[in-house]
């Protein structure tokens, strides 16, 4: 958080390596965010360019009230959302999907592992758009709860039900696809 604030310090004097840093810093986080709220890769690089843009081009009136990371994934939720609204996203092809396997030196755990993620990002593309945001937020995305029940303008009560159901619904998608196997 410390170096953010200088980052931004250094970027409002116009230093524009300092700006290279803070998107090098977050852009694969919040790639993964955007992708996972919208499951469509070109659309989630869109709203991370124009996050970034409207970022340097306020630059000299933003204030950081507590941590970057977090401010830029609500700028992304915020942006996915709106998309959202007007647009039903498509399931992410298998060249599409963000990869999250680790490197490994067992081919076979590494296969295994990519089934396992494809099946989960299946999964969660099938739950209620409102549902997914609250999972994503919270397990991707790191957000307390009463941040993003500010983020949805909902109480905390709605959001912390939101994530149950979608974690309850996350649970009976992929069990009952265990179940057909």
């Amino acid at each position: 958080m410390i170096e953010d604030r200088s980052l931004i310090r250094k970027f409002k004097l116009g230093n524009e390596s300092a700006f290279r840093c803070i998107y090098e810093k977050y852009k694969n986080y919040l790639l993964t965010v955007a992708t996972a709220l919208l499951s469509d890769i070109e659309a989630a690089e869109d709203i991370v360019h124009s996050v970034f843009i409207a970022f340097a081009e306020s630059i000299n009136d933003f204030e950081l009230n507590g941590s970057l990371k977090r401010y830029l994934a609500i700028c992304v939720a915020n942006r996915a959302r709106n998309l959202n609204k007007t647009k039903q996203p498509s399931k992410l092809s298998d060249y599409e999907r963000v990869d999250c396997v680790s490197d490994t030196e067992e081919p076979e755990r590494s296969v295994m592992l990519s089934e396992e993620l494809q099946r989960i990002n299946d999964a969660i593309s099938l739950l209620p758009y409102d549902q997914r945001e609250v999972l994503i937020l919270r397990l991707k995305g790191g957000m307390r709860f009463k941040e993003i029940a500010n983020l949805q303008k909902e109480s905390i009560n709605t959001v912390q039900s939101r994530y149950r159901y979608g974690l309850n619904k996350l649970r009976s998608l992929l069990d009952d696809e265990n179940m057909s196997q």
